[in-house]
């Protein structure tokens, strides 16, 4: 894990419209939908050591001389295989050596355009560089899938996104009222202190009990305590933020900048009792 802090923010486009008969994939676990608990854009821009980038990344399925490429971007059902490549624009080929990242090459986030599904997976890359996972989401409609990795060599990430679309019958809900608490299944509570602010570094804390009790004795989950990722309502800009080190809870700590000012949606991941979980929130970013 990084010492101290390392944000990725992406921002991506979600230029999608809701409607009936829609087709594409399926998310793997962790996942959580609003009717699943009670209370749970493409890269933005870029925070590497403190450093901000000036372009945002993610709005775009192609960036900095890579292009995400899916090798459906429909799926028939919610249940299915996810398949893509990160293609290389100046050879054509699919790039096949990537720096690894909190124990993994590639992290994918799986998203609706709603954003009450979430996915974080760990998709398997073949030899010739196809990756694939298994997914399976909650319902048809609309997603965004966002690919965050580092090529070999190079001095910063960065994170691609596209559309993806899940046959059947689908309408958007409402995205959920702000809320700093979030309750997740099994008796668990987690509250988000501190506040988004547009343009400028904040520490969020985010604090996890258990039947009341705080939990004292979080899981490492690829090689940190927590993972923190805000997606912007609208177009899904991406925030994806590494914790501070710390203490196996109850507290774990961020630090955070929002693209511009509006609601997002917060999505942290945790393991305790060898399960990883996921609490949602909807703040406003000032």
């Amino acid at each position: 894990m990084h010492t101290g802090l390392k944000i990725a923010a992406v921002a991506a486009a979600a230029a999608a419209t809701f409607g009936t008969a829609y087709g594409v994939g399926s998310g793997v676990a962790p996942v959580i939908t609003e009717r699943q608990q009670p209370a749970h854009a493409s890269h933005g821009e870029e925070e590497r050591d403190g450093r901000a980038a000036s372009t945002p990344g993610g709005l775009q399925v192609s960036d900095r001389g890579y292009t995400l490429d899916l090798e459906r971007d429909r799926l028939p059902g919610p249940a299915g295989e996810l398949r893509f490549t990160i293609r290389d624009d100046r050879t054509g080929k699919p790039l096949t050596s990537y720096e690894t990242e909190h124990g993994k090459q590639l992290h994918l986030i799986v998203a609706s355009l709603d954003l009450t599904a979430y996915r974080h997976l760990h998709p398997v890359r073949a030899a010739d560089g196809t990756w694939s996972t298994p997914i399976s989401l909650p319902e048809a409609g609309d997603y965004r899938v966002f690919a965050d990795f580092t090529p070999r060599g190079a001095r910063e990430g960065l994170t691609l996104g596209a559309g993806l679309g899940v046959a059947g019958t689908y309408a958007p809900a409402p995205l959920p009222e702000h809320s700093t608490t979030a309750r997740v299944a099994g008796g668990y509570e987690v509250r988000v202190d501190g506040a988004l602010t547009a343009g400028a570094a904040r520490e969020l804390t985010l604090t996890a009990t258990k039947n009341g009790r705080p939990v004292t004795d979080l899981d490492p989950y690829l090689g940190a305590y927590g993972h923190l990722v805000a997606l912007r309502a609208g177009d899904l800009a991406y925030l994806h933020v590494h914790p501070h080190e710390g203490r196996p809870g109850p507290e774990v700590s961020f630090t955070a900048t929002a693209p511009s000012t509006g609601t997002y949606r917060l999505f942290l991941d945790f393991k305790h009792g060898g399960e990883v979980r996921t609490a949602a929130f909807t703040v406003h970013a000032a």
